[in-house]
């Protein structure tokens, strides 16, 4: 018996050591974890890896990802309203957003789950034991023919499991990216529902103010009636106007609720708190040239570099179909006893498929049409995005050029108009329906005023997404020294 064990042993040993040094030097290396929480704003690169770089113990497993701050399942604070500050400003939202929405944890898992996928695309294929047993019963010897173990191993040839792996890592490139452009998207969505707050909150105390002065002249009115000195036409001009500017801010302040619960959805925390938010509508803007911010765009935006890199996926899928029909070796050695005339023997074996009639034609064509289709896909999302950029811009190029017109002539204009015409009607050049006209052009200017200051910040933040802008917008310096 001890004579078996040992012939056993030496046919064994080199097929496991052939076996094992194979595994070992296909095995990939673990590939690199994305950075889920820190994002270039202006470089975005897609990263690459070389299974040829190092080497990872074959007993060493895939670690569980842990879960960050964008996880679904980390436990975060509740955010508390804070008595002494009037409310949050947007680099706080935008900070929320980032801490807790949870499109950004489900994005950074399908990263880990594509990388995943990357590492089980080049692992190499298990030995196989197997164990038979032939002429059980047989007349000359009832013991039978065993072969027992017999080890198989197969040898993948064509370079098939480095380009799989390779193809793979792709798509975690692709994850990655697809972090860096939902990210920018909830940035522009948390903008935009914080301008429409701000420029709600603002209309409020626009017409409070209104409300207030049209009320002091429906009194004044009815005094000048009682005196004889107004008509009942004033009266109801004022009451009419006093009527609709209390209208129009019960329904203002009916859609703020809404528009803070959108902003709420935007940053991921359904049960913020309502509070007032800060900011200002009124602060500079930069001065954006379409040209250059159609190519600055072009040139950084990740979802276009997903569709480059969607590119060289496909180019890759292309050369793993050629080398599919590159057969693999598959090599076997085994211990066989033969219970007739009690020998024990050695098998040895190898085999290949023969590619006659399939050599992966169809994939191989399939392949071709998939780098075709990325090539288009590129022009797509070029296309998308320079759409995008061009609605954008003209509404926030015409927006901001109104609000400009508003604020350098027309609100001076309707100021000084009704302020010349309350002093005629003082002085008795000019009936009262003159100082309502004027009145009525002031609120009209003020109210459209706010309407074009908030078109333009909400236009704005759709522009500044597509720019992947961080800090945004920029508070204004110190005034220089002079």
């Amino acid at each position: 018996m001890s004579v078996t064990i040992k012939l056993m042993i030496a046919v064994l040993f080199p097929v496991l050591t052939f076996s094992g040094c194979v595994a070992s030097r296909s095995y990939p290396v673990e590939p690199p974890r994305p950075n889920h929480t820190a994002f270039q704003p202006t470089v975005v690169q897609a990263s690459y890896f070389s299974p040829e770089v190092a080497e990872l113990p074959k007993d060493e497993e895939l670690p569980t990802p842990k879960p960050g701050k964008g996880d679904a399942t980390a436990t975060l604070p509740s955010p508390q309203p804070n008595s002494k500050s009037p409310g949050m400003g947007l680099p706080q939202l935008i900070g929320l957003t980032l801490e807790r929405h949870p499109r950004l944890a489900q994005l950074s898992w399908a990263v880990e789950t594509a990388r995943g996928r990357a590492v089980q695309a080049g692992l190499y294929p298990n030995p196989t034991l197997s164990i038979t047993a032939d002429e059980l019963a047989d007349r000359t010897g009832p013991v039978g023919i065993w072969t027992a173990p017999y080890f198989q191993q197969e040898i993948v040839r064509g370079n098939k499991l480095e380009l799989s792996q390779a193809a793979a890592l792709k798509e975690v490139d692709q994850a990655a990216l697809a972090i860096i452009t939902e990210r920018y998207r909830l940035f522009t969505d948390v903008r935009q529902g914080y301008w429409e707050v701000v420029t709600l909150q603002r209309r409020v105390e626009i017409l409070n103010e209104l409300i207030t002065l049209a009320d002091k002249s429906v009194e004044n009115a009815n005094q000048l009636l009682k005196a004889k000195e107004g008509s009942r036409l004033d009266v109801l001009q004022l009451q009419v106007d006093l009527e609709r500017y209390r209208a129009d801010l019960e329904a203002t302040q009916s859609s703020l609720p809404a528009a803070y619960r959108r902003l709420a959805a935007s940053i991921g925390v359904q049960d913020l708190p309502p509070a007032p938010v800060v900011g200002d509508l009124e602060i500079p803007l930069p001065d954006y040239d379409l040209e250059r911010v159609r190519v600055y765009v072009l040139g950084i935006h990740p979802e276009l570099r997903s569709a480059q890199v969607g590119v060289e996926r496909a180019q890759l899928v292309l050369k793993r179909a050629t080398v599919e029909p590159v057969p693999n070796v598959t090599v076997g050695a085994g211990y066989v006893y033969q219970g007739q005339n009690r020998s024990n023997d050695l098998s040895i074996g190898a085999s290949l498929p023969i590619p006659v009639w399939n050599r992966n034609q169809g994939n191989v064509y399939a392949a071709h049409s998939q780098i075709g289709e990325a090539i288009n896909e590129v022009g797509r999302v070029g296309n998308d995005l320079v759409g995008r950029l061009a609605t954008s811009f003209s509404v926030y190029a015409a927006a901001r050029k109104r609000a400009e017109k508003y604020k350098a002539s027309i609100l001076p204009k309707a100021e000084e108009s009704y302020q010349l015409s309350l002093k005629a009607y003082q002085g008795g050049q000019f009936e009262y329906l003159r100082v309502l006209q004027a009145q009525r052009a002031v609120a009209e200017a003020r109210l459209e005023y706010l309407r074009s200051l908030g078109e333009m910040w909400r236009a704005a933040s759709e522009v500044a997404g597509l720019m992947l802008e961080d800090e945004w917008p920029l508070s204004p310096g110190p005034a220089p020294a002079r």
